[in-house]
């Protein structure tokens, strides 16, 4: 089985302050450039609450432009990080022009050949009550008509444990809704992984890459918790032959394309187990 890699925007840039993750308004250009001499395939796009509809993905003027170095550089950009639902879930009352901005982001998925959108429900957007979880699944069924005929999916990011995650990821249409597998937050929080594999594998349709010490930060791939060879004989048995996305630690020195050039060797250890 091949294997497709990809790496989360903005990893190939500088932090933006203290955060681990920001979409690089700057240098957004310079890592098709760098994630193509890296050997990558991909790119996910990620989308912060912070100046939204000024983000190149959803405008008339950036689709062009970041097709133009898609189609140069040969990266894909096929699923985006929806960080912006995080910071404003567009499940509870509060933040209602997020489900808005959430249709808008569908309509431009379209144009754009994006078959993915993660929405994570983890930290601000994480669902601790019935209301949550009953107010994310109406506002679901309200843009099924959105999604109904396209090949776009949302793909939740989860921190509810395997039997939760399977029992919730049931009450969607698989056709639309899945899962994206973060093997690292599973890893950090001592779920076992054979379980979720055997639970809702079939649901899962992007990966997140990155290693997390045991209820602890996030370090380079093998300096964790993660098992690394048991997810790959896990891929192996659900065939999974889509793309896997290096959300992995940040280099402390600044040293991004190194840092990802190292986890890439690393995995590649995996590949024929």
């Amino acid at each position: 089985m091949k294997f497709h890699y990809g790496v989360m925007q903005g990893r190939l840039s500088k932090r933006i302050g203290n955060k681990i993750q920001a979409f690089p308004e700057k240098n957004w250009r310079s890592e098709f450039f760098k994630a193509k001499a890296l050997g990558l395939k991909f790119i996910e796009w990620t989308l912060d609450y912070k100046n939204l509809r000024k983000n190149p993905l959803l405008t008339k003027k950036g689709q062009l432009e970041i097709n133009k170095l898609s189609k140069k550089n040969s990266i894909k950009v096929n699923s985006i990080t929806g960080d912006c639902f995080m910071q404003k879930p567009f499940w509870k009352k509060k933040n209602q022009k997020s489900l808005d901005d959430l249709i808008y982001v569908i309509q431009c998925c379209k144009k754009m050949a994006i078959n993915y959108i993660v929405v994570p429900l983890v930290d601000n957007g994480s669902i601790t009550n019935k209301k949550d979880e009953k107010n994310l699944l109406s506002s679901c069924k309200y843009i099924f008509k959105y999604l109904r005929g396209s090949n776009v999916k949302i793909v939740f990011e989860s921190d509810f444990s395997p039997k939760k995650l399977k029992k919730f990821i049931t009450k969607f249409d698989k056709r639309y809704f899945g899962i994206n597998y973060d093997v690292g937050n599973s890893a950090g929080l001592n779920y076992e992984m054979d379980d979720e594999f055997k639970l809702y594998g079939k649901y899962i349709y992007n990966i997140h890459i990155k290693d997390r010490l045991k209820y602890g930060k996030t370090v380079r791939l093998g300096n964790g918790n993660t098992n690394f060879l048991n997810l790959f004989k896990n891929l192996k048995k659900i065939k999974y032959g889509r793309k896997l996305i290096l959300q992995t630690a940040r280099s402390k020195s600044d040293r991004h394309m190194e840092e990802i050039k190292i986890n890439l060797l690393y995995l590649k250890k995996f590949h024929n187990v």
